[in-house]
C-alpha cells in the first residue's frame, strides 16, 4: 500500500502486505478519516480487500468498523483519505453510486417490511413493471445457488429470525455484487446455518474472484471464514495479519489491547475447540467466578412456568405443556435450536403474549399474563432479543430511554421533571460505565454495546426480582460480553432469579448454574453445569428426553 501503515503493525504484517502489493485490491481505503466533532471514528485508516479474499474486519463496538463502512457505502463523507475500486481512484457519493461500483452490504439489524411476503420485499425498489412470476422464480433461483432457501410466498413477520436474514442475503446478492460487506451475518443463524452459508460464499469468493469483508465478533467465526483479518481500536488500525498465522488469543489481545487467556477449561467442558470460545479476561474469571458450585435446592422459585402452552397466530403450537423453574439467586440457561419457543418464553415473561393454558407465577404468585404492565408490576425485568425493536426508542434520548419504565421518580405534579430525570440518567451512565456525548444524546448515536448497557441500566435499576437476557450479548464484542456477563452473574449474586435465553450454547456454559433444553415448546431435560454431557444436550436439542 502507499499510504504509511499504523505502527502498530507488526514486521510480519508489513512483510505479508508487501507481498501482496503485485495484486491489484478490489477496493482500498487509502488514509482515510473521519470525524464527528473532536471525535474522530476514523483516524488515517488503510484498509484493502483482494479479489477472491473473505477479509475479517473486527474490533470493540466504537472502535470505527461502522463508520469505515459507512464510508465505503457512500453513507458519509471523509475528511481526508480516497478510495480506490480496482485500482481506479472513486468518489462514492451515496449507496446509489457504491452500488454501481458493485459494493453491497447486509445490515446487522433488518430492514424488511414485516407484512410484505419474501418476493415482494425482494422487488422492493426495481424499476419497471411489477412481475411476481419472475421475482418468485429469482428468489428460488438465488436462494437455491447459495443455499438460502426460503419460501417466497411466506410473509416476513411469519419467519424466524433465521430466515429474515436469509431474506436479507438474497435481496443483496441478487445483484451480482463484487464487494460484499457482511454485517454479522450470523448472528441469528444456527450453527449448522452459518456453517452452510461460508461453505457457499468460500466457493463464489475462490470461483468467481468477489471479495467479501466479514464485520464479526465471534473470533472462531474470523478464523475458521476468512483470509485475511483487519483490527481496528480507536478509530485506527490496530493490526492486520494472515488467518492461518493468528490465533484467538491474538486477536482478542490486539481488540481490547489487553492480556487475554482463552477459557480452555470452559471449552473442554462444553466439548468446544479451544479457539471457538470468547476470550475472556483472566482478572474477570478470578473477579467473578461461576456461581455453578452453589447449592440452589434450597432457594426460593421465583419464575415457574406450570404447563404453559401458546399457540401463533398461524396455529403453530410455540409452547405445548412448557414447564420450567428459576430460583433465586440462580441463573438458568435456556438452549435450543432457534425457533423452539425461547422466544415465546420471553414474549410470556414481557406480557406480550396470552397463553392458552398454564399458569405462569413470580414468586410463588399467579400473574395474569398478556395484561400490559403486569410483569413489570410483578417484579419481572426483560433485556430483549432486539434491543433496536423491542428494547428502546432509537429517536428518543438515553435520558428518556432510561426512565421509560419508571415515569414515577421522575414526574413533577402534572409533568415529567426533566431535571430529576437527567440527574437520575448521568448516576446511571455513570455506574454502567455507558460511552456517550450527552444524556440527552439521541439513543441511535450510541454504539451497540452501550445501547445495551442503557436497556440493562433500566432494568436492574428497578430491582426487579426476575430478570430475563434474551440473547444478551448479541452483535457486542469482547468487552461488552465479558460486561454483561459480569452484570448477570452479580444480579444473580444479590438475590435476582436470572433467565438467559441464547442460542450460543457457549455463552450458556459460561454463565448458568443450570440449563434446560428446550425444543418444539417443551423442556426436553435439564442439567447442572458440574452434570453437563454434550451427547445429551445433543440428544435433548433434537427432541429426545434424556
Amino acid at each position: 500500500m502507499a499510504h504509511t501503515i499504523s505502527h502498530t503493525i507488526s514486521h510480519t504484517d508489513m512483510t505479508h502486505l508487501v507481498s501482496t502489493e503485485t495484486v491489484t485490491p478490489a477496493v482500498e481505503m487509502v488514509g482515510v478519516t473521519k470525524r464527528f466533532g473532536a471525535v474522530a471514528a476514523c483516524d488515517d485508516v488503510d484498509f484493502a480487500v483482494l479479489p477472491g479474499e473473505i477479509h475479517g474486519l473486527l474490533g470493540q463496538n466504537g472502535a470505527g468498523k461502522s463508520t469505515l463502512m459507512k464510508l465505503l457505502l457512500g453513507l458519509i463523507t471523509p475528511d481526508a483519505g480516497h478510495i480506490k475500486i480496482a485500482g481506479q481512484q472513486v468518489v462514492i457519493e451515496d449507496p446509489i453510486h457504491a452500488a454501481e461500483h458493485g459494493i453491497a452490504m447486509v445490515h446487522q439489524h433488518f430492514s424488511l417490511v414485516q407484512a410484505l411476503t419474501v418476493w415482494e420485499n425482494i422487488a422492493l425498489g426495481d424499476r419497471g413493471r411489477l412481475d411476481p412470476r419472475a421475482s418468485i422464480a429469482l428468489v428460488e433461483e438465488v436462494g437455491g445457488r447459495y443455499g438460502l432457501e426460503v419460501d417466497p410466498r411466506a410473509r416476513i413477520g411469519d419467519l424466524t429470525a433465521g430466515q429474515r436474514q436469509r431474506v436479507e442475503l438474497i435481496k443483496c446478492l441478487r445483484r451480482d455484487p463484487n464487494i460484499l460487506i457482511l454485517d454479522e451475518p450470523t448472528s441469528v443463524l444456527t450453527k449448522a446455518e452459518s456453517q452452510e452459508l461460508f461453505a457457499v460464499l468460500r466457493t463464489v469468493v475462490r470461483d468467481e474472484q468477489r471479495s467479501v469483508v466479514l464485520i464479526s465478533h465471534k473470533l472462531d467465526e474470523i478464523l475458521h471464514a476468512t483470509d485475511e483479518v483487519t483490527i481496528m481500536r480507536s478509530g485506527r488500525v490496530a493490526s492486520r495479519c494472515r488467518t492461518s498465522e493468528t490465533s484467538a488469543e491474538r486477536l482478542a489481545r490486539d481488540m481490547i489491547s489487553r492480556n487475554l487467556e482463552l477459557h480452555a477449561d470452559m471449552a473442554a467442558a462444553a466439548g468446544f475447540a479451544t479457539e471457538t470460545v470468547d476470550a475472556v479476561v483472566h482478572a474477570d474469571q478470578a473477579a467473578t467466578p461461576p456461581s455453578g458450585d452453589r447449592d440452589f435446592a434450597h432457594h426460593r422459585t421465583m419464575v415457574r412456568f406450570d404447563n404453559v402452552s401458546v399457540r401463533a397466530a398461524s396455529g403453530r403450537m410455540m409452547l405445548d405443556g412448557f414447564d420450567l423453574e428459576v430460583r433465586e439467586g440462580e441463573i438458568v440457561g435456556l438452549a435450543g435450536v432457534e425457533g423452539n419457543g425461547q422466544t415465546t418464553v420471553a414474549e410470556v415473561l414481557g406480557s406480550l403474549v396470552t397463553p392458552l393454558s398454564g399458569t405462569v407465577e413470580i414468586g410463588g404468585v399467579e400473574i395474569a399474563t398478556g395484561r400490559p404492565g403486569a410483569m413489570v408490576a410483578a417484579g419481572v425485568g426483560v433485556i430483549p432479543e432486539d434491543r433496536h425493536r423491542t428494547g428502546c426508542v432509537l429517536d428518543m434520548s438515553v435520558a428518556e430511554n432510561l426512565a421509560l419504565l419508571d415515569l414515577e421518580t421522575v414526574s413533577g405534579r402534572l409533568f415529567l421533571d426533566h431535571k430529576a430525570m437527567r440527574r437520575r440518567a448521568e448516576e446511571l451512565v455513570a455506574e454502567y460505565e455507558i460511552a456517550l456525548p450527552s444524556v440527552d444524546a439521541p439513543m441511535r448515536m450510541l454504539s451497540g454495546g452501550n445501547q445495551q448497557k442503557v436497556v440493562l441500566a433500566r432494568e436492574l435499576a428497578r430491582n426487579p426480582r426476575v430478570l430475563v437476557a434474551e440473547q444478551p450479548t448479541h452483535g457486542l464484542d469482547i468487552a461488552a460480553v465479558q460486561y454483561m456477563n459480569q452484570r448477570l452473574r452479580a444480579a444473580a449474586r444479590s438475590g435476582i432469579a436470572v433467565l438467559v435465553i441464547s442460542t450460543e450454547f457457549e455463552e450458556l456454559v459460561a454463565l448458568a448454574d443450570r440449563i434446560a433444553v428446550i425444543h418444539r415448546g417443551q423442556i426436553m431435560g435439564e442439567m447442572t453445569i458440574d452434570e453437563l454431557d454434550m451427547e445429551r444436550v445433543g440428544l435433548m436439542m433434537g427432541g429426545r428426553r434424556v
